[in-house]
């Protein structure tokens, strides 16, 4: 039996690649040698004497044992961590590059788009950690075009994702078209096309987007949001992505996303949306993979 303290923020895409990691153990040891329990450290205040203590006994940390693992995604976690890792043990383990010394943490979790250095504690990732989609079966002819918006990588396009909206529009598939919190406003609607399903993010429910991933023939992801595009890779949809201007000639976002192209995980061929190929794609499983790195490099395959 393995005991992980999971420190979380209360930012989703943080949680969720901790929570992915979380699974990956559970996954790769067997359900029953995995307990855990979440430290919130989203109200944490270090000024404040016992703050730390708190949060651990209102997580029941310490009465579910001693951790073999502290991990946490997100500069709030960091030095939570890190003091519960002196206090009590275990081997502390961040995901992302973190905004501390990597040296300070006993493993970091780093997608090879933020250069991670060559450290022993590093392992390095293909982008974030995403948690395994549910078991759907896949609908036949369905396609899911998945929209971001403009970020400090790209600028927003909206001529050049009318008209490759329009080209997958004019093949056979169904589509849904979903935007985000990052989608400049009337996006959606201005890029929908006749038969297309509407997804506004404020009106999609818990778990909706898992299960549209899980079901799609095929998943097109504007190119700027790399979180969405290996969320994407995790179903076993062929994955194509929509063409966005680069800000910048240095683009670590487009460098990792022509690296998936070369590789031949996905697509930026629109017409590709019109010739599947007859064989599904395997997901790509990194939160396992990662896992089961962590466990051999811990030594907690008998633990």
């Amino acid at each position: 039996m393995i005991t992980v303290w999971r420190f979380v923020d209360g930012n989703r895409a943080h949680e969720k690649q901790s929570a992915a990691l979380l699974a990956g153990l559970s996954e790769h040891l067997g359900p029953a040698r995995v307990q855990s329990c979440d430290v919130d450290c989203s109200q944490l205040r270090f000024w404040l004497s016992g703050s730390l203590q708190m949060a651990l006994d209102n997580a029941g940390a310490v009465a579910l044992g001693l951790p073999d693992l502290l991990i946490g995604a997100g500069h709030r976690c960091h030095l939570p961590l890190l003091a519960a890792r002196r206090r009590f043990g275990g081997r502390s383990v961040v995901l992302m590059r973190p905004s501390l010394p990597i040296h300070w943490f006993d493993f970091a979790l780093i997608p090879e788009h933020d250069r991670p250095p060559s450290l022993p504690n590093v392992l390095t990732t293909r982008g974030a950690l995403t948690m395994p989609l549910p078991q759907e079966t896949a609908r036949a002819g369905s396609g899911l075009i998945l929209l971001g918006g403009p970020s400090r990588h790209f600028a927003w396009d909206s001529a050049t994702l009318e008209r490759d909206i329009g080209q997958l529009a004019a093949s056979s598939l169904q589509w849904t078209l979903a935007d985000s919190r990052r989608t400049p406003e009337f996006a959606l609607q201005q890029l929908a096309r006749p038969g297309f399903t509407l997804a506004p993010w404020r009106e999609c429910s818990e778990g909706w987007l898992e299960r549209q991933l899980a079901s799609a023939e095929q998943v097109w992801v504007t190119q700027d949001s790399i979180s969405m595009v290996f969320e994407a890779l995790q179903s076993r949809a062929h994955v194509g992505v929509l063409a966005l201007p680069s800000r910048n000639r240095k683009n670590k976002v487009r460098t990792a996303v022509q690296r998936l192209i070369d590789d031949g995980l996905v697509s930026e061929q629109i017409a590709d949306a019109k010739c599947l190929p007859e064989a599904q794609r395997e997901p790509l499983n990194q939160y396992l993979r990662l896992a089961a790195a962590l466990v051999r490099r811990c030594n907690l395959e008998r633990a």
